[in-house]
């Protein structure tokens, strides 16, 4: 019974995604599939809740180990990715009837894709990472490629799968050098096998050895950092494996997109500080000059620059905001670079940032589609033009996640985006701080962009005109989102308090 309770957040969306595809199968009508995704995303982000309250100390962990870990940082993920998967569910239940793509397979999927995820977050063995990375890639691929009649789709789905395949692969070889080295699978045996070939490293260096002397298994670990390096960063759409990221957005039905840009990045985002704090978390790896957090502090910069520059010369709002999604994996990743001094305020800023991040982009993805009907999408930033005047109503939450995803207080991603600066600025990278400042400023114009179409501008005469469409499902998603981006921000103390409660739970 205490496993039951253990594994109830996981019971919850796994079952009940088998639940809904059987539903799906033998119903003639699709109308409830969406409310029924959203209530199954909604009870695992309660569970997960109610399990942080009873205390992870009260579950049965013992069964689980190594392999599935139950602690507060993936009861953190468990409820955000929740969050993010019921938000996307809410935006397909209006988007998809209305743009005649109403196929219940997409909720399946979701629900499969948000399953794998949390498994993701939760994984303490290499092969439950590489099992949940497969589960929620997957589920990713199928949604980017639903428009099964749009060559762009197609186009989307096809580069998606095959860098991504190609990824997983390039990971999965850095995990088998990993257990070759260390003789462990397990994230914890592999950090602790990982200490012992740098102390006997340093060992021979110290008696004036050569470090390669005594067998292969120093640069079989730097090896296997770098594959796996590779693989992390390619799933947070960092550049300069960010190329697919682009066009899958693009492609994708608009909640697949939402669904990529929140969960999809936030579950890699898990899987990318546990593996970097547990299994490469010893001294010697996480130093600055033979380390990760160099090689990830490039990174950042690139990231950061390489998609604000590009973000500011696209005329597709869609496009826009993929671009504006990669960016935001680059201020995410100065956090990740700040833990190896101020962890686990470093820590806690980056579940922070997460949090607002979902919220915000969610709520963005949801405006664009509240902002066109079918016919009369909302696709470019002339579609917009006006439609602050002609639909106060539609134009006024998406000019909320904006200013949020720009960073102007007091919304919650100015406090997103403070914490990780902060974090930063205590671990002494005020080089690094100082870029993403200016990175964060030249974000603010594309932005603003969008506002000065929609409140400033007119279309132009036989212009096509964006209309909005009504949804009660999308009237909700944003309801939501708009609500936490308010709390986020006038309260961010006590969401900040919970993610260090996460964070500390992580090394511990």
């Amino acid at each position: 019974m205490m496993l039951m309770l253990t594994l109830a957040p996981f019971l919850m969306v796994g079952g009940g995604a088998l639940l809904l595809m059987l539903v799906e199968v033998t119903s003639k009508t699709r109308g409830g599939l969406a409310l029924g995704a959203t209530l199954i995303l909604v009870a695992g982000g309660l569970s997960s809740i109610a399990l942080w309250f009873y205390g992870t100390e009260n579950l049965d962990a013992t069964s689980l180990s190594p392999w599935l870990i139950t602690d507060k940082f993936a009861l953190f993920f468990d409820g955000l990715l929740c969050l993010g998967g019921a938000l996307a569910a809410l935006l397909a239940g209006g988007y998809l009837p209305e743009h005649n793509l109403d196929r219940g397979e997409f909720y399946s999927l979701l629900l499969f894709a948000t399953f794998g995820a949390m498994m993701l977050a939760g994984a303490g063995d290499l092969l439950v990472l590489f099992l949940g990375l497969e589960t929620m890639s997957i589920g990713a691929y199928a949604m980017t490629a639903f428009r099964r009649a749009s060559p762009r789709s197609a186009e989307g789905g096809l580069k998606y799968f095959l860098l991504g395949s190609f990824a997983a692969a390039i990971m999965l070889y850095g995990f088998a050098l990993l257990y070759g080295a260390t003789g462990h699978t397990d994230l914890v045996g592999v950090g602790a096998g990982i200490k012992n070939v740098a102390a006997g490293a340093n060992a021979q260096l110290a008696a004036g050895a050569p470090v390669f002397a005594k067998g292969a298994s120093a640069p079989m670990v730097v090896i296997a950092l770098l594959l796996v390096l590779v693989g992390l960063v390619f799933k947070v759409s960092a550049v300069p494996f960010h190329m697919w990221a682009p066009d899958a957005y693009e492609g994708a039905p608009t909640p697949g997109t939402a669904y990529m840009a929140v969960v999809v990045k936030a579950g890699a985002f898990a899987m990318m500080l546990r593996v970097l704090l547990v299994v490469f978390g010893d001294a010697h790896s996480m130093s600055w000059t033979n380390g990760w957090p160099p090689v990830l502090a490039g990174i950042a910069v690139a990231t950061m620059t390489v998609a604000n520059l590009v973000a500011g010369r696209q005329e597709s709002v869609k496009r826009m905001l993929a671009y504006s999604s990669i960016a935001h994996a680059g201020y995410l990743l100065v956090g990740v670079v700040a833990t190896m001094r101020t962890e686990p305020q470093a820590t806690a800023s980056v579940l922070f940032y997460l949090l607002t991040y979902a919220v915000s982009t969610a709520g963005a993805f949801g405006s664009l589609i509240l902002c066109g009907r079918r016919g009369a999408e909302a696709v470019s930033y002339e579609d917009l033009a006006g439609i602050g005047r002609r639909h106060p109503a539609a134009a006024l939450p998406f000019s909320l996640f904006l200013l949020s995803l720009a960073g102007i207080p007091p919304t919650a991603g100015f406090f997103g985006k403070y914490f990780v600066f902060r974090a930063a600025i205590d671990g002494g990278f005020y080089w690094l701080t100082v870029i993403a400042f200016l990175n964060s400023v030249i974000g603010a114009y594309y932005y603003l962009r969008v506002l000065v179409y929609m409140y400033m501008r007119e279309p132009a005469a036989g212009a096509p005109m964006a209309r909005p469409m009504r949804s009660g499902y999308v009237a909700a998603a944003l309801l939501i989102s708009a609500i936490l981006v308010a709390v986020l921000g006038l309260m961010p103390s006590r969401s900040l308090d919970v993610a260090i409660a996460a964070a500390s739970t992580l090394t511990s």
